[in-house]
């Protein structure tokens, strides 16, 4: 085997598609299921040439396409990776095997904020994602929930869409840089809903309003279509530690070449430091790092 991937979402089955295009023999462990994210998402309008498509279709193709292409999907659990003499020990439930590369696909989970209706009403109202659902509620009412840059920018480009938009944050003021703020608070379609925390997402087979509770104990109910939550990602970069420097958020430190500064280890996909994260992205990483890879090894065969 030449390459071990490790994550099999977007940005990893990519890979594999183009190590295997490279003649190549590539491996993908994954933990859970195939597809990532994507796979809960009833709509994906910005994928390009794909618009109307679900994601668990989208995902299932490109496991399809890499298969075809020969790639091998174990659903094993990474324990480790090792630096060795002649490549990367990764260590999985079933064994050791050692590869010459490695691409770290692990992605990010997006926090939850765990209140009732959030998990019911995912993918029908409740999004984690204004740039990939947001045009789903042009002319309608959103609220987006956080009070960092993150939630001020969706609010933001939510305003461009939706008839209005309330941002709810738990504090008196927003977290994010100033210039973000102001801007969110001069928008006229936007209204700040602050000390304030969601309590319960309503609705009947699709989300219909929300209800907030603010500092004081007081409640309020607002009519909204959908739920934007804005309060971080949790990058899976557990195994990286010690091995691939990591950023603030816990991010992997690899820039758009993909190299995680170790020759041989390359990280694509959400869990890599970068200011947008979407499925064009992830796929575009994956290609990179498989293109670093592949000449990695071509490289050391001469």
């Amino acid at each position: 085997m030449d390459v071990c991937i490790i994550g099999a979402g977007i940005a990893g089955l990519t890979a594999a598609i183009y190590v295997q295009r490279a003649g190549l023999q590539s491996v993908i462990f994954e933990r859970s299921i195939y597809g990532g994210q994507i796979i809960v998402s009833p709509t994906v309008d910005n994928y390009p040439g794909m618009p109307g498509i679900d994601g668990a279709t989208l995902a299932n193709a490109v496991y399809e396409q890499a298969t075809a292409q020969g790639a091998e999907l174990r659903f094993e659990d990474v324990l480790s990776i090792e630096r060795q003499e002649d490549g990367f020990a990764v260590t999985t439930t079933e064994g050791s095997t050692t590869f010459p590369a490695v691409i770290f696909a692990g992605g990010a989970a997006r926090r939850s904020l765990g209140c009732e209706g959030e998990e019911r009403f995912n993918g029908r109202g409740v999004s984690y994602c204004a740039t990939c659902d947001g045009a789903m509620y042009r002319g309608k009412t959103a609220a987006v929930i956080g009070g960092g840059n993150t939630a001020l920018e969706d609010a933001l480009y939510l305003a461009n869409l939706c008839e209005k938009v309330y941002i709810i944050h738990r504090r008196n003021e927003f977290r994010g840089d100033r210039v973000l703020a102001e801007a969110v608070l001069n928008n006229p379609r936007i209204e700040a809903v602050l000390d304030a925390q969601l309590s319960a997402i309503t609705g009947d087979r699709h989300v219909e309003g929300l209800d907030v509770v603010f500092r004081d104990g007081s409640t309020r109910h607002l009519d909204v279509s959908g739920v934007f939550i804005a309060i971080g990602l949790s990058p899976d970069t557990a195994l990286l530690k010690g091995i691939v420097p990591l950023d603030e958020g816990g991010y992997a430190l690899a820039g758009e070449d993909c190299s995680a500064g170790i020759p041989g280890l390359f990280v694509a996909g959400d869990c890599r430091s970068k200011p947008l994260r979407q499925l064009v992205t992830a796929a575009s990483d994956g290609a990179v790092a498989a293109f670093g890879a592949a000449n990695y090894i071509n490289a050391g065969k001469h």
